[in-house]
């Protein structure tokens, strides 16, 4: 079985570890942090089987202008990085075309329909008390806000996915915790979420490690390649033989594809978090007010509010005003939250310009293999993607169809 070398140390790696490792590989993960403190630690928790909307949609550009000119939006680009995601925006606005959105949406459809199922084979008896299907709630303050999301309800219900409309009293009678804001809801009752994501990363480590498998703390800068293969990661800690590499170092794996001579259009949608203390009417399940983009999570440790997204590249400090932000929408929409943030997190979301991540083996190299760019949607993916790689490295028939996740689509 081969030496296997596992880049980035997030869901996306640990996962594919994992299935690697039961295949009889032997494994060895690299990253300068610790399993789950990336982007992993800080996503707002969701599993969501009907996650299948892009980020980019039909009318997208009538939304382009508040991007840069409005701090405050869902999605912000900082105007002094515009120029540099100029080609990865043109691409954005491309993906979100009306014959393009089905196809992608199917090819979500697949990464994320059997995401419980994948963790609980990696969590065993642990994942009991990480993993919940409690339904989710997507929130609309108005008629007129469920008619503007008639597409995504469209394309859940073209894939099967079950979901029902509540009435406002339907809303507070399944949730107390709300208020009577919200007009209408849609709950998608098999979805639900992780209370601990970092946890999660953490736990299937500590199970790939017990049985043998290895982690360094070092950033791999470089790769040696001959022959069409790579023979060794380079590290900031020396050389690192291995006979298979794959790349999962979230937004960073662009620069890496770089090094082994592929140019794939890849950007930060920079996350953030704030968590606050659990109120006493505590919401049971993901709230999403789609009005405001961001998530609402009971977490172990208190409730998390998540979302936004912000293009300002790898190397820009946090923006603590959109931090901050989080917090104040929060307590306006829901009341009966109070109280200081525990703690403030920003973190880098890999995304691709059509919402698909990169999965499958490099066009260049016999064994390499890529699995990075899931956006948004990492922890929903993470599972479906591990179990996908380890049947690429195999050669055996593969879990879900590969092809739309293939590095050669762009």
């Amino acid at each position: 079985m081969a030496n296997i070398a596992i880049v980035g140390a997030g869901i996306i790696g640990v996962a594919s570890a994992a299935f690697l490792q039961r295949d009889g590989h032997s494994v060895t993960l690299y990253d300068p942090l610790r399993p789950g403190e990336g982007c992993s630690f800080g996503n707002a928790g969701s599993i969501g089987p009907g996650s299948v909307v892009p980020l980019s949609t039909p009318g997208i550009v009538r939304q382009a202008a508040s991007w840069v000119t409005d701090p405050n939006s869902p999605l912000w680009i900082d105007w002094r990085y515009l120029p540099r995601a100029l080609p990865w925006l043109a691409k954005f606005i491309a993906a979100g075309a009306s014959p393009r959105i089905d196809g992608i949406a199917k090819a979500l459809r697949l990464l994320h329909a059997d995401s419980f199922k994948h963790y609980r084979t990696l969590l065993g008896v642990d994942g009991h008390a990480l993993l919940h299907v409690s339904g989710q709630l997507y929130l609309y303050e108005s008629d007129a806000a469920f008619a503007k999301d008639a597409l995504g309800r469209r394309l859940r219900d073209a894939l099967g996915i079950r979901s029902e409309i509540l009435s406002s009293d339907e809303i507070r009678q399944l949730e107390p915790s709300l208020g009577p804001r919200f007009a209408r809801a849609l709950y998608l009752p098999d979805s639900g979420h992780c209370s601990d994501p970092h946890r999660l990363v953490a736990t299937i480590a500590e199970d790939i490690t017990r049985n043998g498998g290895r982690f360094v703390r070092a950033a791999v800068k470089d790769f040696e390649q001959e022959a069409g293969q790579v023979r060794a990661v380079i590290t900031d800690a020396g050389r690192m033989p291995c006979d298979t590499v794959v790349v999962a170092a979230g937004a960073w794996s662009q620069r890496l594809a770089r090094r082994l001579g592929l140019r794939i259009p890849l950007e930060s949608l920079r996350g953030y978090h704030v968590m606050l203390p659990m109120p006493e009417t505590a919401p049971k399940r993901p709230l999403y007010p789609l009005a405001a983009k961001i998530m609402i999570t009971p977490m172990e440790h208190g409730l998390r509010i998540a979302g936004t997204a912000e293009i300002a590249g790898l190397d820009a400090p946090m923006n603590e005003r959109r931090a901050a932000a989080l917090g104040t929408i929060a307590k306006r929409y829901f009341p009966g939250i109070a109280g200081e943030p525990i703690s403030v997190w920003m973190g880098h979301r890999p995304a691709t310009p059509d919402s698909l991540p990169v999965i499958g083996p490099s066009p260049q190299h016999r064994n390499v293999m890529l699995a990075f760019g899931h956006g948004q949607t990492g922890l929903i993916g993470g599972s479906t993607t591990g179990l996908l790689v380890s049947d690429l490295v195999a050669g055996r028939e593969p879990t879900i169809d590969p092809y739309p996740y293939r590095v050669g689509r762009f």
